[in-house]
């Protein structure tokens, strides 16, 4: 019998190329007005979510580009948790994996080649992400199961493999949460979104 698996995984990387091309295309064409108005509609509802969730510690991201959150979003992520809180931001690995560091202050992040930036501290494993009780991840879209479709290098899959019982929450702009994406075996699946509109919405 004639193995169609190779096959298979070809339609669906390619599935996934075609609907990241497009959704990159419909973020840069945003206006400079609609991406600090969505960002703030955003943390507002992330607040909300960490305000009923009550995360010792969070593991974040920095918004890059038109990314929703904004490139402010740690300072405010900071602002959101307790005193005592803590925030994990990643630090990209030569082999696409995430160690991960705690943010201090913008001082503490440092540009990197991929446009990222990223905390200088004591790196503490790419375990680390397991003491998170909220991680919040970006995405270029999650559909109605969880799916979430990333960049495609694969650091979250990894990360997220990790997390043990946190909520995953993926961060979106409007019309980004979608009914269903093509979706491969180690794909990892969040559990929530976030999007300008909808505020928090679980998902899976």
């Amino acid at each position: 019998m004639p193995d169609f698996s190779d096959q298979d995984d070809f339609v669906v990387k390619a599935g996934k190329t075609s609907v990241r091309g497009r959704l990159l295309a419909a973020r840069r064409a945003l206006p400079e007005e609609s991406r600090r108005a969505a960002a703030a509609r955003v943390r507002r509802a992330l607040g909300d979510l960490i305000a009923a969730e009550r995360p010792a510690v969070v593991a974040g991201y920095v918004p890059v580009g038109a990314e929703p959150g904004g490139a402010g979003l740690p300072d405010v992520l900071t602002r959101m948790l307790h005193p005592d809180g803590t925030l994990l931001l990643p630090v990209l690995l030569p082999d696409l994996d995430l160690d991960w560091a705690e943010y201090a202050g913008p001082a503490s992040l440092t540009p990197t080649g991929r446009g990222l930036r990223e905390p200088s501290g004591r790196r503490r494993g790419p375990r680390a992400v397991a003491d998170a009780e909220l991680v919040i991840v970006p995405a270029l879209a999650v559909d109605r199961r969880g799916v979430r479709l990333g960049r495609g290098g694969g650091s979250y899959d990894r990360a997220l493999a990790r997390c043990g019982a946190a909520l995953v929450v993926a961060l979106l702009h409007d019309d980004e949460l979608v009914d269903e994406l093509p979706a491969e075996p180690h794909d990892r699946r969040v559990q929530g979104v976030i999007t300008p509109a909808g505020g928090f919405v679980r998902v899976g």
